[in-house]
């Protein structure tokens, strides 16, 4: 009997500490701030040298103004520019990702966006094919 208490006892340790440590690693402190409408914008297919522009629009769910301090992508072909003043409660703001397309293929980018008092940035992702002319 003493060996079926201490097995359940176990098996329930485990399991709390298991869903302790999915909640701690899936969660980031800006999505308690904000609410990003797309986090992955995929811009489709593209021409080589033809630039691509998208926007990735948010809105503050929390109760106080939030900030961008700044916005920093993977490489130096796309360029973030963000909502500079504070955006207030239920207020929208975005961050706009603009890509050169100078690189053929399957492409994938990220966006470290840095909110004031949030230690994790947020990722955003932007994807597409670049092609040749005639590409669509």
């Amino acid at each position: 009997m003493k060996m079926k208490k201490f097995i359940l006892s176990l098996f329930a340790s485990l399991l709390f500490t298991t869903a302790l440590w999915a909640q701690s690693t899936t969660s980031n402190p800006a999505d308690a701030k904000v609410k990003f409408v797309k986090e992955t914008i995929d811009f489709g297919k593209t021409d080589l040298n033809k630039p691509v522009t998208v926007d990735f629009e948010f809105t503050n769910i929390s109760k106080e103004p939030v900030v961008i301090e700044t916005a920093r992508a993977s490489c130096g072909c796309t360029t973030p520019k963000w909502t500079q003043e504070p955006i207030a409660p239920g207020k929208k703001g975005k961050v706009t990702a603009s890509y050169s397309a100078n690189g053929l293929g399957q492409q994938n980018k990220t966006i470290w966006v840095k909110f004031r008092g949030v230690d994790q940035d947020k990722e955003l992702h932007l994807t597409g094919t670049v092609g040749g002319a005639n590409n669509k």
